[in-house]
């Protein structure tokens, strides 16, 4: 309870309704004088921090060692001890894109050469880099020649809205594009316009864009992974709630290990030895089959499967996520692209 000293004033200063003891009986809200010292502030701090830090605390060790248990915790009805499964993935949510955002980058420092005794910058490229792994140049140089400009318009190989119009403009009806496709194709257009008046911004505007609509692509996609869960199993015995209170720890046990990998990646980095390459690839192995092994351990303790029926549901369902999370790494890097500028 409050040790704060309550109001002489009986009437709630949120509803206004009388109040005959500490809270009120309406909203809840405690009769005691808004106004505190530092002190008083500082203690009624540290005093929501203990109490938040305990159930904090417990709920990520259950999070990070025990697959599977918060859910079964939460969905039996033992909820105060532990974070709320939404409040849970907010948090660690906007502590991993805010670490990401914080962790310094190698574009945070001009690169150089050593040319004998000199360091000199490096001439930046003329040409445009590779965006995941694929250069945008070399892939609208192949399709150019695949599909020529007499069979139809190219996507992505027009330098200017103004280039399109006019390649629109000559093909004959049947050949045109439609609205949809003349909008997306637009798009790309005014992003080669940018690219061609901005080259040394562009990079650094994609990959903000990308880090920018990453949680917008989560968020969407956690919906679609709860429903594959529905589908593999018993109607009368989960509700799609139950699916989903399961993807939200999942996420939340991938956004978490993530983060702690990027700063350990960034600690390893600081060391002053050559083989901290080696050391980031096989921590990135092992997070990748810890996730996998996490997944297939959590999935058959939590719906209480035979063993084998639990693992090929999991494969199932491993292989159905990645060809869909393909499909969103797609869309997510063509929407980073339409809306660079």
């Amino acid at each position: 309870m409050s040790k704060h000293p309550l109001r002489k004033d009986k009437t709630c200063l949120n509803c206004r309704h009388v109040v005959e003891k500490r809270y009120c009986p309406n909203c809840g809200q405690e009769n005691t004088d808004t106004r505190k010292s530092f002190h008083e502030l500082f203690v009624h701090f540290f005093e929501d921090l203990t109490h938040y830090e305990n159930s904090f605390w417990k709920t990520i060790r259950n999070l990070l060692l025990r697959p599977s248990a918060l859910t079964k915790e939460y969905l039996s009805g033992k909820r105060m001890s532990y974070l709320a499964p939404v409040r849970l993935y907010i948090f660690i949510s906007f502590v991993t894109f805010l670490t990401i955002g914080l962790l310094p980058s190698d574009d945070d420092h001009d690169p150089v050469i050593n040319v004998g005794s000199e360091q000199t910058p490096k001439k930046p490229k003329e040409e445009v880099p590779a965006v995941m792994g694929v250069n945008l140049d070399s892939l609208a140089k192949k399709k150019k020649a695949e599909a020529p400009e007499e069979e139809g318009l190219v996507v992505g190989d027009y330098e200017s809205v103004h280039e399109l119009d006019s390649a629109q403009a000559t093909l004959p009806e049947a050949k045109k594009l439609n609205w949809m496709e003349y909008r997306l194709e637009r798009s790309f257009a005014e992003v080669n316009t940018y690219r061609k008046k901005h080259p040394e911004e562009y990079d650094q505007k994609l990959a903000e864009s990308i880090q920018h609509n990453i949680p917008k692509a989560i968020f969407l996609y956690m919906p679609l992974f709860a429903f594959g869960l529905w589908v593999f199993h018993g109607k009368k015995r989960w509700y799609y709630f139950d699916h989903g209170i399961f993807t939200l720890h999942y996420f939340s046990f991938l956004l978490l290990t993530f983060t702690l990998a990027s700063v350990l990646i960034q600690l390893i980095g600081l060391l002053p030895v050559s083989w901290t390459e080696a050391v980031n690839i096989i921590l990135a192995f092992f997070l990748m089959g810890w996730w996998f092994f996490y997944f297939f351990r959590s999935h058959r303790k939590f719906y209480g499967e035979k063993r084998w029926v639990s693992r090929l549901k999991g494969l199932a369902l491993f292989f159905i996520n990645i060809f869909l999370i393909s499909f969103f790494i797609l869309g997510l890097l063509i929407y980073s692209m339409v809306n660079i500028h």
